[in-house]
């Protein structure tokens, strides 16, 4: 074990590119202590990063996202255009513009992000929260055990144990929790599904504040559902998704209005899907169709657990479509799942649930503005 983690099962080589030398100095005093991870090679540019790339082909890169000339987001499309499996964690600053970049950086293909320290941080105080951040993130990508080992059980829906009780009414709200790999996810997930969906839909995403409103904003672009970030005592609407604010836990009153609150981080997560989990479960009894995709860590596992004792359903994505399969693997493990699925079979999954509805009308233009 290093610092908590499972400790990956070979030496994980590094690439680490920025073009601030104090950011380099702060991710080597992060790293070197790690005996599963070789720093193979910095790089201080892009045109520097891509020649190392192919030079040496490293396990992870850690790529910078503002540099001058070729900038981190025009690497990240480079390097995807030749290998679209290795994994990229992009270092972003806590700002508008830095989040919005690393959405779109996401949404490109990137695995993660960790945000920088601020400048006005001490070095002690950096390397803390850089270690706290982006240590774990590594050892979900590089787990002890080889993925592929939990997939071949996993991936059988016939093999799920049944839940002991189901609700006889179809569901009357859907929720979703994920982290690692979310945005690039819930790009595939929510354009599948129509404008007429009868449902409301809340999703708990694992991200910053600054960060959720501008998810939202892109995703409501891609989508014929309108997208938006959760406000309070907001109405839970049938075809509307809302996205729990970023440090803010998301939960559903007894009215169907949105409740936001700032009670203690659960599983280290503020927002957390335990939370939305359960209070849609005490809310709606056994008529919620929850939903679990690609994340690390296991929030979600006990929301999951109080969804299926109300009688719901719960859907999990497989491991062989997931950037990291913990929150997922871990309902799939605990028995919970009723279905495990590829990423591009859950829409389709959860729209069949949620027959029975009269459609409402259709999102027009006027409505989305």
């Amino acid at each position: 074990m290093t610092g908590g983690q499972p400790t990956p099962a070979r030496r994980v080589r590094v690439l680490l590119v920025d073009d601030s030398a104090v950011m380099r100095s702060l991710l080597r005093m992060v790293l070197e202590p790690q005996p599963s991870i070789e720093i193979a090679a910095t790089a201080a540019s892009g045109a520097e990063a891509l020649s190392t790339f192919e030079r040496i082909h490293p396990d992870l890169i850690l790529l910078d996202i503002e540099m001058p000339g070729m900038n981190g987001l025009e690497v990240l499309s480079s390097i995807r255009r030749s290998d679209r499996r290795v994994p990229i964690i992009m270092c972003s600053t806590l700002t508008s513009r830095g989040a919005r970049i690393t959405i779109e950086a996401l949404a490109r293909g990137a695995t993660d992000y960790v945000t920088k320290p601020g400048a006005q941080n001490g070095i002690r105080e950096g390397v803390e929260t850089l270690s706290r951040e982006l240590l774990p993130k590594i050892f979900a990508l590089f787990p002890a055990e080889p993925r592929v080992a939990a997939t071949a059980p996993a991936a059988t829906p016939a093999e799920v144990r049944p839940s002991p009780s189901r609700s006889a009414h179809p569901p009357k709200i859907v929720a979703i929790g994920v982290s690692t790999g979310g945005p690039a996810a819930l790009e595939v997930l929510l354009p599948r599904i129509p404008a007429s969906f009868p449902l409301p839909i809340l999703i708990v995403q694992h991200m910053p504040r600054l960060f959720t409103g501008l998810l939202a904003e892109r995703l409501d672009g891609l989508s014929s559902l309108r997208i938006r970030e959760a406000a309070p005592d907001a109405a839970a609407e049938p075809g509307v998704v809302d996205i729990a604010r970023g440090d803010w836990h998301l939960e559903l009153g007894r009215d169907m209005r949105l409740r936001l609150n700032q009670n203690p981080p659960e599983n280290f997560c503020r927002p957390s899907v335990d939370v939305l989990f359960r209070s849609v479960a005490q809310t709606c009894g056994g008529r919620v169709l929850g939903v679990i995709l690609t994340g690390m860590g296991s929030d979600g596992l006990a929301g999951a657990r109080a969804i299926r004792g109300a009688g719901g359903v719960i859907l999990a994505q497989d491991a062989a479509t997931s950037i990291v399969w913990g929150m997922p693997g871990a309902v799939a493990h605990a028995g919970l799942a009723d279905r495990i699925l590829p990423l591009d079979a859950v829409a389709g999954e959860i729209v069949r649930l949620s027959s029975g509805f009269a459609p409402h009308a259709p999102r027009t233009e006027a409505a989305a503005l």
